[in-house]
């Protein structure tokens, strides 16, 4: 038997560790996108710059290959739903890391209603309650196809499977009000009511 496969890695970290503007900007991401931790988000970074450099290089080129070439690359990414039908190539370098994140499993799962945050539509994939049709997915970074978007569905078996089960109901809050706004109007509150007391008196 031969040697067995030397494992590698599929994505590439940040070349300077300690980047402030970096840090924060990554932490927003992860929080937003309910990211497990940074490997979640250099995987999906670096599966982007991987796509920017085949376009770069399909665009350089000429020929019958190339045009070849491109047309599978544009499907390809099509039936992502990462680009239009008319997209053309240079498109490809206006993507941004959101758009692969907002074809996840897991942002998909909670864009769609079926759970009240992105750590719980991680949780539900992770646990298996989770199909794509007639498949069982319990991987939340899967990216969508445009045409299986629709088939996302709760396993049949699963409690979950039930729109009334207390898990799916989605509790209204009410919307946060600013701490500006919230301490400019207790002022005015304040305000009038010595006023009012002043005229009173």
């Amino acid at each position: 038997m031969g040697d067995t496969k030397k494992q590698r890695k599929k994505y590439s970290g940040p070349q300077h560790p300690w980047r402030r503007t970096r840090i924060e900007e990554e932490k927003i991401l992860v929080e937003e996108y309910g990211l497990r931790n940074k490997k979640d988000l250099w995987k999906t970074t670096s599966k982007l710059g991987s796509f920017k450099k085949q376009a770069k290089s399909l665009i350089a080129r000429q020929g019958t290959q190339a045009e070849l070439e491109k047309k599978l690359f544009l499907s390809k990414l099509q039936r992502l739903g990462l680009i239009g039908m008319d997209a053309g190539v240079d498109e490809v370098l206006s993507l941004s890391a959101k758009d692969l994140f907002e074809r996840r499993l897991q942002t998909l799962l909670y864009r769609k209603g079926f759970a009240h945050s992105v750590l719980q539509a991680r949780q539900f994939i992770v646990h298996g309650h989770v199909f794509i049709g007639a498949q069982k997915m319990n991987v939340p970074s899967y990216l969508v196809p445009a045409g299986q978007e629709q088939l996302i569905i709760f396993d049949p078996k699963s409690a979950l499977a039930d729109p009334e089960h207390p898990e799916r109901k989605v509790v209204e809050k009410a919307p946060k009000m600013d701490e500006k706004v919230l301490r400019k109007k207790v002022d005015e509150e304040t305000v009038a009511e010595v006023v009012h007391d002043e005229v009173t008196k």
